[in-house]
């Protein structure tokens, strides 16, 4: 009798392990299954849409890319898929336009650049998904995308497109020649980003829109556009926030392209001595920031960290912290309100507000312009915190006049480049109310004849433990319409306390 039963259970397990064998077989899709050759000749787009459409009629699976390269237009993302990519697989946009998807027609292309109103003609893109991932060891390539693109020329120009989807991971894969952009995300919320490396011809991350997003582990070089960018765009037809954002242990550059990925880091790009890379907020602002984090991050031969906002959108809620730049091209840090309002006529200018910024080290940085922190005339930025920051400059800059009057530009795109050679070297900061600085120390590694910092229209601040270098002979501080200022052990500066003054050096 136990003989017996144990035979009927060694036959139940053997069903059953059988059973769960179909199953998996089942959800795994292979690819060459349907067709595909993986000779980089061959035009793989049916054989994989047709491994996807498979896999959504079931429900839900894994479409594998097995080793190989594989030439193909437009792939379709649907539903609950898993698009794996494998070691050794190379997934390669063709230079064929008639292999993609048309551009479709958009909600709204009034308020930001094309490339942001269109998904469809993508590499990879889906529309209104949920539970989709992109994930593997292997590699896009955007090799036939271009990185503009107008109405009517029907080029691809983007490696992902995701249009209000929800619950997205992207993982493990490299992105190569990204097109305009290597991923656009608009309105995706519940987005992950995890070891992603992306080495591209203009923007790495574009996240739009987007709500709940953590963008970790990531390595994006960008050398003509920024890294990852955080936006808020009209593209949907309505303003929505982008929010509720981390992005953490993450690198930018701007080396050669190609040069991050196979690991010989080239610097022979110089367009304007300053390739981008970067982690910017903005341009485009109609819907805000709000809630971010950014921590454990490295910037390398890149512009600076850039927060903007100017097409009335606010920007609030945000603490910066455990970041280190070398090489730097323009501003380290450069905080803008602006008021180039692209957008519909009844939304008034925005806000700035509730910033954090703490432990920033930034060495081998362009003099030209600083840091930069600019508000506009009635429209302050608030409440801003900064912290345990050392920046080496690299100086050099003769003297000029600090008494020149220093243009708004609040109409234009919030570049820090705009301002050529600003006054101070170090920080320059205006239209702020409520601002706290300690622990902040500048210096240049040539002689520099402008002085460290300059305040004008700032209400209400404390700064304490300012240590700054200066040539013999230049104030440390020159004050313009400030009230209520307290400065404390700065250097040879003497603790002062300032209500109201129109003109100081200190």
């Amino acid at each position: 009798m136990i003989l017996k039963c144990k035979s009927i259970l060694l036959c139940i397990a053997i069903v059953t392990s059988a059973n769960l064998q179909a199953q998996r077989q089942k959800a795994f899709y292979n690819i060459k299954d349907f067709g595909a050759k993986g000779d980089g000749v061959a035009i793989n787009s049916v054989a994989i849409n047709e491994a996807i459409d498979a896999a959504a009629a079931e429900g839900g699976g894994t479409v594998y890319f097995p080793a190989g390269k594989y030439l193909s237009g437009s792939i379709h993302l649907k539903s609950n898929i898993c698009l794996y990519i494998d070691q050794g697989a190379t997934l390669i946009a063709s230079s064929d336009s008639a292999e993609f998807d048309k551009p479709e027609r958009s909600v709204n292309d009034l308020y930001q650049d094309y490339g942001h109103s269109h998904w469809h003609n993508s590499f990879i893109w889906g529309e209104h998904l949920h539970d989709v991932s992109i994930i593997g060891t292997g590699i896009i390539w955007g090799k036939g995308l271009v990185r503009s693109g107008r109405n009517g020329d029907g080029k691809p120009n983007k490696t992902i497109s995701l249009l209000l989807c929800r619950n997205v991971i992207i993982k493990d894969v490299s992105i190569l020649h990204g097109g305009w952009f290597a991923l656009l995300a608009t309105g995706v919320d519940n987005l992950t980003l995890d070891n992603v490396k992306v080495d591209t011809n203009r923007d790495g991350f574009d996240i739009d829109c987007c709500k709940n997003v953590r963008v970790s582990n990531c390595s994006v070089n960008s050398p003509f556009d920024d890294g990852i960018c955080l936006k808020s765009t009209f593209g949907l037809g309505y303003a929505k926030a982008t929010e509720n954002v981390t992005i953490t242990n993450c690198f930018v550059s701007g080396y050669d392209e190609g040069t991050l990925l196979d690991g010989t880091f080239k610097r022979t790009n110089t367009k304007n001595n300053s390739p981008t890379g970067r982690i910017k907020f903005g341009t485009e602002s109609n819907g805000g920031f709000k809630n971010i984090t950014i921590t454990n991050c490295v910037f390398e031969y890149c512009r600076g960290l850039a927060l903007e906002t100017v097409d009335g959108a606010l920007l609030e809620d945000v603490t910066i912290s455990n970041i280190t730049m070398r090489d730097i091209g323009n501003s380290p840090i450069f905080i803008r309100l602006g008021a180039r309002m692209r957008g519909p006529d009844t939304i008034p200018v925005g806000t700035c507000k509730r910033i954090i910024m703490s432990n920033i080290v930034a060495y081998n940085v362009d003099s030209r312009q600083g840091a930069i922190i600019s508000g506009l005339q009635g429209h302050d930025i608030e409440d801003l915190q900064l912290s345990n920051i050392r920046i080496y400059y690299k100086g050099g800059v003769q003297k000029i006049s600090v008494n020149r009057a220093v243009a708004e530009y609040e109409k234009d795109y919030p570049e820090p480049s705009s301002w050529k050679i600003m006054p101070s070297y170090g920080f320059y900061i205006r239209h702020v109310k409520n601002l706290k600085m300690h622990d902040v120390q500048v210096s240049f590694m040539e002689d520099d004849y402008r002085p460290p910092f300059i305040l004008d229209d700032v209400k209400g601040a404390i700064l304490y433990d300012i240590q700054a270098q200066k040539t013999a002979g230049v104030s440390s501080f020159i004050l313009k319409n400030v009230q209520d200022v307290n400065i404390r052990q700065t250097g040879d500066v003497k603790d002062t306390f300032i209500k109201k003054v129109s003109r100081k050096d200190l």
